[in-house]
C-alpha cells in the first residue's frame, strides 16, 4: 500500500469513527429493554436454572484458555510479538465471558447483565487494538490497549449507574460493541496485515453475524428444534468463530 493510500484510508477510518460517535450521542439516551432478559429456553436441569443458556458458555472458557496458554506458553503463534499483551487480554476476556455470561443466565437481570457485558467489552476492545496494531499501526495499537479496555469497562459501568438511577443510557456501550464491528471489515479491506492470516478475522466476523441471527430468532429456533434455543446456539457459534481465529494465529507458525 502506498503512503498516500494508507493515509487516506486512515483518515476514512477516523471520519467514520467521529461520525458514529456524533450520531450515537445525537439520539436520546437508550434504556435497557427488560424483555431482553426473557429467553425462550428456561428449563432447569441438574438443579441449574436456564441450564442450556448457562452451560453453552463453556466453549468460551475452552477456547479462551487454549488461546491464553498459546500466547503466554511456549506454543508458537503467527502473531506480532509486540502485541503479545493484547492477544493475552483478548483471550483472557474470552475466558471470563464463560463466567460472566453463565452467571447472568442463571439469574437474568440488569444487575447480573453487568457481569455478562464487562468481559465482552474487554475482549472486544483488546481485539480491536490487535487489528489496529496488525493492519494500521503497531505503535498506535500498543498505545490504545489500556485506554480502550478502560473505555470498554467504563461503558458498562456508566450504563449500570444510569440504569440504577432510572435513566438508563446504553449509547456508549453500543458504540463500544458495534463501532469496532463496523470498522473491522473496512480495515481488513483497506489495509494489509503484518502477520495474521486475514481469513481468521473474516471467519470471526461471520460467526458474530450468525450469533446475532441466532440471538434474534431465539424463540423461533427453540420452537423448531425444541432441544435447544437460538440463544444457546449463539454462544456456541461465537466461540467457534474465536476458535477459527486462534487456528489462523497458529497457522504456519
Amino acid at each position: 500500500m502506498t503512503l498516500n493510500k494508507q493515509k487516506n484510508s486512515t483518515i476514512a477510518i477516523a471520519l467514520i469513527s467521529i461520525i458514529s460517535v456524533v450520531a450515537a450521542f445525537s439520539v436520546d439516551p437508550i434504556a435497557q429493554d427488560l424483555n431482553y432478559h426473557i429467553f425462550a429456553d428456561r428449563r432447569t436441569l441438574l438443579s441449574t436454572l436456564n441450564f442450556w443458556n448457562v452451560v453453552s458458555n463453556l466453549p468460551f472458557l475452552l477456547v479462551g484458555l487454549m488461546g491464553l496458554f498459546s500466547v503466554i506458553g511456549r506454543h508458537k503463534l503467527n502473531t506480532i510479538t509486540e502485541l503479545k499483551s493484547a492477544y493475552a487480554v483478548f483471550f483472557f476476556g474470552v475466558s471470563l465471558v464463560a463466567f460472566g455470561s453463565g452467571f447472568y443466565h442463571l439469574w437474568p437481570s440488569n444487575d447480573s447483565l453487568v457481569w455478562d457485558r464487562l468481559p465482552m467489552t474487554i475482549a472486544f476492545m483488546a481485539l480491536f487494538t490487535i487489528i489496529i496494531g496488525e493492519f494500521i499501526s503497531l505503535r498506535i495499537g500498543k498505545l490504545l490497549l489500556i485506554p480502550f479496555v478502560i473505555i470498554g469497562a467504563f461503558s458498562v459501568y456508566y450504563w449500570h449507574i444510569t440504569e440504577s438511577a432510572g435513566q438508563g443510557d446504553l449509547r456508549l456501550y453500543a458504540l463500544v460493541q458495534f463501532l469496532p464491528i463496523i470498522l473491522i471489515p473496512i480495515i481488513l479491506i483497506l489495509f494489509k496485515s503484518k502477520s495474521t492470516n486475514t481469513a481468521g478475522y473474516w471467519w470471526l466476523l461471520s460467526a458474530y453475524v450468525l450469533a446475532k441471527f441466532l440471538e434474534f430468532f431465539d424463540a423461533q429456533i427453540y420452537s423448531s428444534l425444541i432441544f435447544i434455543s437460538g440463544h444457546s446456539l449463539k454462544h456456541v457459534a461465537a466461540a467457534i468463530g474465536i476458535y477459527f481465529l486462534l487456528r489462523a494465529y497458529q497457522k504456519n507458525a
